[in-house]
């Protein structure tokens, strides 16, 4: 089973416009709702992939319902530790007219203490159970950086880690299997611009120096690097037409998943990046996030281009 553990999931709004006006009345031409967040998104996407699944959330209030719906309808496994605090509502606008996509992002509402020693309970149990987990997305309002090592000690199967800043920091002597950060995030956390790509494999070094055993960074249709202790791979993705790029949110969290589905299989990590990509793009075209087809995902990561460095 693929463990997705995550605390700030959404329940999302998507506004396809023809075209969208700034400081105007915009209608709609279509609007779709969905279960989203990094969390929701890994969950669905191992479930796709074909692997057995489970997404262990943070929700509550009003659009608990409607995820436990969906997700019961997709048949993806859920497990939510509930909490006071409603869970946030997000929004993508596309338009249609330039292929412009704007994110309007409700940040992760405070939970309680009890709600957090809640969770932690929960990860325990399941992970346990499972055999690779994704660690994946932002903390609550309020949560100590120090969570997430608290979550990560619990778990004996290889993990994928999804997020950044002294929170990835303080797990490192951990030895996590799988380090993902896109190159911002990894700038954000070591504290300095990576321009170019020898500063960028400096960075990535530095986090394998500290207990990281392979270190993915991704960089939007740009090459992806892979670092490992004493290897390190460029991947180059195909190129994307313009017209196929739906919707990229989720891209990261369909890499996330397909690693720990690759892991879990036995996979070595650059055949395991390479399948990621293939999630990243098979999600890329599509307008709801991470509904990806194991196939599909193959076919594309026959066409990536890697090089040992």
């Amino acid at each position: 089973m693929i463990l997705s553990a995550g605390l700030t999931p959404a329940w999302q709004q998507i506004l396809v416009f023809d075209r969208f006006r700034l400081g105007e009345v915009n209608r709609a031409a279509e609007v779709h709702w969905c279960a989203s967040g990094k969390v929701f998104n890994a969950g669905i996407a191992a479930h796709h992939l074909g692997a057995e699944s489970l997404a262990l959330a943070l929700a509550g209030g009003p659009p608990l319902a409607e995820i436990r719906a969906e997700m019961r309808a997709l048949g993806v496994p859920l497990e939510v530790v509930e909490t006071a605090s409603a869970t946030r509502v997000c929004t993508t606008v596309l338009d249609r007219s330039c292929g412009a996509i704007t994110e309007l992002v409700e940040n992760g509402r405070a939970v309680s203490e009890a709600e957090l020693d809640a969770f932690w309970q929960a990860m325990a149990a399941a992970a346990r159970r499972a055999e690779a987990v994704v660690l994946i997305g932002t903390l609550p309002a309020g949560a100590p950086q120090t969570y997430y090592r608290r979550l990560l000690e619990c778990v004996s199967a290889p993990a994928v880690l999804d997020f950044r800043g002294q929170g990835l920091i303080g797990t490192l002597d951990l030895e996590p299997c799988v380090v993902k950060p896109n190159r911002e995030e990894l700038a954000q956390t070591v504290g300095r611009p990576l321009d170019t790509d020898d500063e960028l494999v400096e960075a990535m070094r530095s986090l394998n120096d500290r207990g990281a055993r392979w270190v993915v960074v991704t960089d939007g249709p740009r090459a992806v690097w892979l670092s490992g202790r004493g290897e390190l791979y460029r991947f180059q993705p195909p190129a994307v037409p313009a017209e196929d790029a739906v919707n990229p949110i989720g891209c990261g969290d369909a890499m996330a998943a397909a690693l720990a589905w690759a892991m879990r299989d036995g996979r070595s990590l650059p055949e395991a990046v390479r399948l990621g990509i293939g999630a990243s793009i098979d999600n890329l075209r599509q307008l709801l996030p991470c509904r990806l087809n194991p196939q599909r995902v193959r076919r594309i990561a026959e066409m990536v281009e890697s090089r040992a460095m």
